[in-house]
């Protein structure tokens, strides 16, 4: 069974840093493209940034982009997402996912081709 647990989010004032992390099995780690995405209010659940198994490739929405690093640690099986610059237009549930690695050698970005989700941290950018 593939379990994803986050943690890391909180309340930030605008231009602060927040670092979320993903823990998993070493078994789900070694085996899945891991992935976040972010929902908030009202709005569809959107692509954030996503690492490849390998950890040689790395995806960004261009909303993340100068902004946002992911990162694999293989010695504790956790990926991070560092968030630098917040805005209040972060706000938002931020979830990480695992996508199974025989759907493709690379990370795909949809949300649909994530096959196993965590249960959410919640990140809140004030003004």
């Amino acid at each position: 069974q593939v379990q994803l647990s986050e943690s890391g989010g909180g309340l930030v004032q605008a231009g602060g840093s927040l670092r979320l992390a993903c823990e998993t099995s070493e078994r789900t780690f070694r085996s899945y493209h891991i992935g976040w995405f972010r929902q908030s209010s009202g709005k569809q659940r959107e692509f954030v940034a996503a690492a490849s198994v390998s950890g040689d490739s790395s995806l960004y929405a261009d909303f993340a982009t100068d902004r946002f690093i992911i990162s694999r640690d293989n010695a504790k099986n956790t990926v991070y997402l560092q968030m630098n610059g917040l805005r209040p237009d972060d706000t938002a549930v931020y979830y990480c996912a695992a996508q199974e690695t025989s759907k493709s050698s690379y990370v795909l970005t949809g949300w649909r081709q994530f096959d196993y989700w965590g249960q959410g941290t919640q990140v809140t950018v004030s003004s």
